[in-house]
């Protein structure tokens, strides 16, 4: 599969120009191997944090819709469908509805050194991956912050019913593939595990932002009766089990309702005993 010359996006193999960038894609102006120009970037901040991207001229980002925060004027946006032909942008229009995002993306291009600035919708952090080409990460829906153009956006179905029915994301996660810098947001704060060979780990599946395609993940009920009941984890949690690095969170966005309004049960309150008291709740 081909790549841009000029911003390192993966090509159809009949596009004659670049969808990313116009590029024309033909004899010595497409190669196997992408060449990507690393991002400078920091971020700062604690818990309300902000990335930092100081783009050189001609670089370009792609970013969720309404995550930029500031830019330089220098600095244009343009909102598209991602994909370099109309099938393409169908197809990923599609994939980004399933998985909760919205329909378009926004890509920002610099017009000599610029800079732009990128943030969650609620309290959390940022992570950035560096992936080389072909290396996959899986993350949580509604993860995905902003990437380069060469790293591709997809979702990934859940292979086990046990994992689709009783986890925390569902059937679907999101899939970001190299190469190229990747940058997700999640909840709280984050810790982070790098599991050997076989080495498991038991985590609420909703606290669970990321992890290698490596990764083995499951969920299986975990403990008796009575802890199920009573003990406020619920009845089943994720088993992951390595080799590969796993990020987990410390809040969800859906505990963080649940503490807000405490009356309202959220999603990913696992308790029965919620349930059977709300098939006896009344409006009246």
């Amino acid at each position: 599969m081909p790549f841009c010359v000029n911003c390192g996006t993966q090509l159809g193999d009949e596009v004659k120009f670049c969808g990313s960038c116009g590029t024309p894609v033909g004899g010595s102006t497409a190669v196997a191997t992408p060449v990507v120009e690393s991002l400078d970037y920091t971020i700062q901040g604690d818990n309300l944090q902000v990335a930092r991207v100081r783009l050189k001229p001609s670089q370009e980002v792609y970013a969720e819709a309404g995550k930029m925060v500031y830019k330089t004027a220098n600095v244009d946006w343009d909102t598209r469908m991602s994909g370099a032909t109309l099938g393409e942008k169908l197809l990923g229009a599609l994939r980004r509805t399933i998985t909760g995002e919205s329909l378009f993306l926004t890509y920002f291009r610099a017009n000599g050194a610029g800079e732009v600035g990128f943030a969650g919708s609620y309290p959390g952090r940022i992570q950035a991956f560096d992936l080389a080409s072909g290396q996959s990460i899986m993350a949580q829906r509604d993860a995905f912050l902003f990437a380069q153009p060469s790293v591709q956006f997809n979702i990934a179905w859940v292979k086990k019913l046990g994992a689709g029915f009783f986890g925390g994301e569902g059937f679907i996660l999101e899939k970001l593939t190299g190469p190229g810098t990747v940058f997700i947001h999640a909840g709280g704060d984050f810790v982070e595990f790098t599991l050997a060979a076989g080495e498991t780990l038991h985590i609420d599946a909703g606290n669970i932002v990321a992890f290698d395609e490596t990764v083995n993940y499951d969920i299986q009920f975990i403990g008796g009766i009575k802890t199920a009941l009573f003990g406020g984890e619920g009845l089943f949690l994720a088993t992951i089990t390595g080799p590969g690095r796993v990020i987990v969170q410390s809040m969800t966005i859906n505990k963080l309702r649940r503490e807000l309004a405490p009356s309202k049960p959220s999603s990913d309150e696992h308790n029965p005993l919620s349930a059977l008291g709300s098939i006896f709740e009344s409006e009246d």
